[in-house]
């Protein structure tokens, strides 16, 4: 199978590249560059430097690759971003998107994963619950807009039959590659300030001290294994949460990334921030079956924390 995949010299779309290719697929990346490195690309694939707000350079990539499936992972990740710029991320969140879904219907291209947020599009989750797909979504920036708009064009042309289309709805993804911009990007942010030899900071969920918000931390190869599954026809349900049901508080993630470096590390307290989610954690029931055991938690720190020790450099920025 020919795949497209926007964004795949970044953190999660290089994952799936390189799943692709192990899997036997033929793998095309289109990425402009501008958070993500070529460094990321393997060997031999071809790599299409577009950016989506192009709406003829979209065009034309997706016609000269002529994909059997897309893979869309490309965008804007920062929510804060979004709040202080909404018009610069609805360009590459929406329009960007948009661009791409109208190459592919010219394309005649049969399916389309798209890369959504579980973690920002539900709000608040309460204590003792998990969201499913089913929960209300109530976005509350800019960036879970977007991701929402994109989920209900996909679902019309889902609904017409001209696009067979899945929205996956990601919590926290960590793993190799992983930048520090963003604010899902806990894992990284807190390898560069350990290997810098600073303190973590602990920000409160309710107060000044306590454990800090509640995330659900899912692997990057796990995120690389579901959008295969898409692609490739193993999945029935359009929408997917990708998480792995399980909560995890800043500081017993924290605690856990000193248990694997082996290492004490420095932890402070932060005052609560005005913006974070208290509480995020998806019901991943939907997808056991077909995905199977998610990495826990150790393991998928563990083989973080190796990368980097491999290619002797903490998370940059991209």
């Amino acid at each position: 199978m020919k795949v497209l995949v926007t964004g795949g010299a970044g953190f999660i779309g290089s994952h799936i590249v390189e799943l692709g290719l192990a899997r036997g697929h033929e793998v095309t990346v289109l990425d402009n560059l501008s958070s993500g490195s070529s460094a990321h690309v393997p060997a031999g694939v071809k790599l299409l430097q577009v950016d989506l707000r192009d709406r003829a350079a979209t065009l034309n990539a997706v016609a000269a690759s002529r994909p059997d499936a897309v893979s869309h992972q490309a965008g804007q990740v920062s929510v804060s971003a979004s709040v202080e710029k909404p018009l610069v991320d609805a360009e590459i969140n929406i329009i960007g998107s948009l661009n791409l879904l109208d190459a592919c219907l010219k394309c005649a291209v049969p399916r389309f994963v798209f890369a959504s947020t579980g973690g920002a599009i539900y709000g608040e989750v309460p204590a003792g619950t998990r969201a499913t797909t089913a929960t209300a979504t109530c976005p509350e920036s800019p960036y879970a807009i977007g991701k929402l708009t994109i989920e209900h064009y996909l679902r019309i042309h889902n609904q017409k039959q001209a696009l067979r289309s899945f929205s996956l709805r990601y919590a926290n993804v960590y793993g190799p590659r992983q930048g520090v911009g963003g604010e899902s990007g806990v894992v990284s942010i807190f390898l560069a300030r350990a290997c810098r030899g600073e303190a973590l900071a602990i920000h409160g969920r309710d107060q000044l001290g306590d454990e800090g918000c509640i995330r659900d931390y899912i692997y990057v190869a796990d995120i690389a294994r579901a959008n295969w599954l898409a692609l490739e026809g193993q999945i029935d349900d359009a929408l997917i949460n990708l998480g792995t049901g399980t909560g995890t508080s800043t500081q017993f993630l924290a605690n856990s990334l000193a248990t694997v470096m082996g290492q004490p590390l420095r932890t402070t307290f932060a005052a609560p921030r005005a913006d974070d989610l208290r509480r995020s954690v998806l019901d991943p029931e939907a997808l056991l079956s077909v995905l199977g055991a998610f990495t826990p938690l150790d393991v998928g720190l563990s083989e973080t924390v190796r990368w980097y020790d491999e290619h002797r450099a903490p998370p940059s920025s991209l």
